[in-house]
This record gives structure tokens, sequence and C-alpha cells, in this order.
């Protein structure tokens, strides 16, 4: 566990490699409602708020960086371009987090796993870390499942439905995805919520 919820924080966590959940509850009600990849401050509203109603979990190996919230201080007086960027980060996690409300409900959940996937690609290629047919992810189907909001079990049969349907397969830690505009129709996606355009961007 990187952070716990209700811990009082002193830093913020930059991710740097690897994955690291957001997750809420214990056990059967566990349930993924973000996910984060590098380059993403995993924690930044904490620095506002003094504590998260989460917890922070590394999937696999993860390398982090912390920033005390002392020198963030700093920065918002000192930098205020750094502090725009900042205020960047914590809205585009709160965009995310819309998105996932929303599919959550609209969509099957082999459209969820087809959303998570598009927008993992997109978030990874932005760091240059996704190449045309896919990425490396350690999440494993529990993981998956937990995030779509069903069972391990169901999340089985979705995987093998989206690899039969040719849209999307997943082997030893790489996600393949053989044509990225079919998986992005199947899912209902678009990626204007991430915000990848714009001078923030550059």
């Amino acid at each position: 566990v990187v952070q716990r919820r209700a811990v009082p924080a002193e830093h913020a966590t930059m991710l740097f490699d690897g994955f690291i959940a957001r997750v809420v509850g214990e056990g059967p009600d566990r349930a993924i409602v973000s996910l984060q990849v590098p380059g993403d401050f995993v924690d930044l509203h904490a620095f506002a708020l003094r504590r998260l109603d989460h917890d922070l979990v590394a999937i696999g190996p993860a390398l982090v960086g912390y920033v005390p919230h002392e020198r963030l201080t700093r920065i918002l007086r000192e930098e205020p371009h750094l502090t725009r960027i900042l205020w960047f980060s914590t809205l585009l996690d709160a965009a995310i987090h819309r998105e996932w409300i929303l599919k959550l409900e609209q969509l099957k959940a082999e459209e969820r796993l087809a959303h998570i996937m598009a927008e993992l690609w997109h978030r990874l290629n932005f760091v240059g870390l996704a190449d045309p047919h896919g990425f490396s992810m350690p999440l494993l189907q529990t993981h998956l499942a937990n995030a779509c909001g069903t069972t391990a079990v169901h999340i089985n049969r979705v995987i093998r439905s989206m690899r039969e349907r040719g849209l999307l397969e997943l082997n030893r830690g790489r996600v393949s995805i053989p044509d990225r505009a079919a998986l992005e129709r199947f899912a209902r996606f678009t990626p204007d919520y991430l915000y990848g355009e714009g001078s923030l961007f550059l």
C-alpha cells in the first residue's frame, strides 16, 4: 500500500514507473475506482484535503517520488505556471472519475473493459509507453474485475469474448489491440475528457 485512507498526508506522490490503483473497500466489496500511470501525481488532492478517503495500492513493482507539502506551498507562491499544471492534474483526475462513473452505469462489462483499455492506451501513449498495437500492463483478472464492477469468473468470460471478437488480447502482462479504432467504437470511447491537446500537453 502506497498510502492508506485517513492517514494524515505530508507529501505528494508522483508515479514514475508501474501502476497504482485507487481502492475503496475491503475483501469482496473492494473496488478499483481509478488507475494511475507513470507521470501521474497520485494523491495531489491530499495536499488540500490533508488525507485520502481511499487507499493507494501499487499493482506490481512501482517507482515513486515524493514532494513535501511544504515544497508545494512554495511552488504555489512562487511558480504560477507550475501551479496551473498542478491544478490541471487534479482537474484531469476529476474528469477521469466522472467518465468512469458514467461508463459504469451505461456500459456492459465487455464494453467497460474495452473502455478502460482504450483509456489506458491513450494515457500511456501520452508518456511514450504505448505502441500502435498495445502496451504492457501488470493488472490481473481480479484487478480488472474490481475495476469493471464484476466478478473474477465473469471477467474471464468477458476477456474470452473480446478475444474471440478480435478486439483485445491479454497475455503475460501484455495488452494487444489488433484494431484500436474498432475497440474504441465498441467501447463508445472518445478521448476528449483526457485533454490530450493544448498548451499543457506540450
